[in-house]
């Protein structure tokens, strides 16, 4: 059983891009259905986390908006952090799914009980994932792997139910 899917941001829950305005503010755009997707999961009683390299106001208001209470920044060793949280957890890897799209998310994805990339990782990752998604980071991959899941984990009754 999967409890804990845990997200890298750059490349997956956005399409890589920074964009910087003349003052110096970063901008990154999030696709809503993904977030939905995140907040759906949770709801279904499921752990959701965001383990990035780099450091933002803009992915923290961003995991906060979703409700995401594991969120760590400016992480050097995805693999250690995510090994600790797992400890906090108390569960296995083995109950973890990870998507990332680079080789800083290389160790980690391999670590996971399943591993996800969108279609624009860089090859190195992709070739070691047990899922290459459809769908290009920041376009609805976070979706397209969270809806595999809870068809995997049998859960769209519950999924549904939310809903109608």
């Amino acid at each position: 059983m999967i409890r804990l899917i845990v997200l890298d941001v750059d490349g997956c829950m956005t399409d890589g891009k920074i964009v910087y305005t003349a003052n110096g503010d970063e901008l990154k755009a999030f696709n809503v259905k993904d977030g939905f997707a995140i907040v759906n999961w949770i709801r279904l009683g499921r752990e959701a986390a965001i383990i990035t390299g780099r450091q933002s106001k803009i992915v923290e208001r961003r995991a906060k908006e979703l409700g995401i209470r594991h969120f760590y920044q400016h992480v050097k060793d995805k693999l250690a952090m995510l090994t600790e949280l797992c400890e906090e957890l108390k569960i296995g890897l083995n109950e973890v799914a990870v998507i990332g799209d680079d080789l800083n998310d290389y160790r980690m994805l391999k670590a996971c009980g399943i591993s996800f990339v969108p279609a624009d990782a860089a090859h190195h990752v992709a070739a070691i994932a047990d899922v290459v998604l459809s769908k290009n980071g920041g376009d609805g991959a976070v979706r397209e792997m969270i809806e595999l899941l809870i068809r995997q984990e049998g859960l769209e009754e519950e999924y549904l139910a939310l809903w109608i």
